[in-house]
């Protein structure tokens, strides 16, 4: 298990950050995001859409639960922050197998349906535009894209 810990002091910087860990992410990769509201959950995801080749404007799937995004690899948007206290599976494994990224806001609130390799990603706000962001990887292959996002 590797863990890796930065500050980003701009919204442009956690949205770039974004984008440099999507040009490491590959098909089938699933990554956590678990943070307070307002932590930069979706700013982050911005960014890794952006990475991906998304064109089209990303927004929080709240009330959808599930985005699908169509770029150079598609990404996989949910957000399960509804489903607390559910124990309702409506296709995880569909989209945690599929052809994509699956970027996962909220995780915590499904962790019994997450993979075993993941990538988690907590955000902290610090003040209006400071988030530490912290990674932690599950499996060797998540391990290689923390040593890689160091350097």
């Amino acid at each position: 298990m590797a863990i890796y810990q930065i500050t980003t002091n701009t919204e442009e910087a956690t949205k770039g950050l974004g984008e440099k860990l999507a040009l490491l992410l590959k098909p089938g990769d699933v990554v956590t995001l678990d943070g307070d509201l307002g932590a930069g959950k979706t700013t982050f995801t911005k960014g890794i859409a952006a990475g991906l080749g998304v064109k089209r404007n990303v927004s929080s799937p709240t009330f959808t639960i599930i985005k699908e995004y169509e770029g150079e690899i598609p990404l996989y948007h949910m957000d399960v922050y509804r489903l607390e206290g559910s124990d309702e599976d409506i296709g995880f494994l569909e989209y945690f197998n599929g052809d994509g990224v699956t970027v996962v806001e909220w995780s915590t609130f499904i962790s019994d349906f997450l993979p075993e390799e993941k990538l988690e990603v907590h955000l902290t706000s610090n003040g209006e535009h400071s988030r530490t962001i912290t990674f932690i990887s599950h499996g060797p292959d998540f391990d290689r894209v923390i040593n890689q996002l160091k350097s």
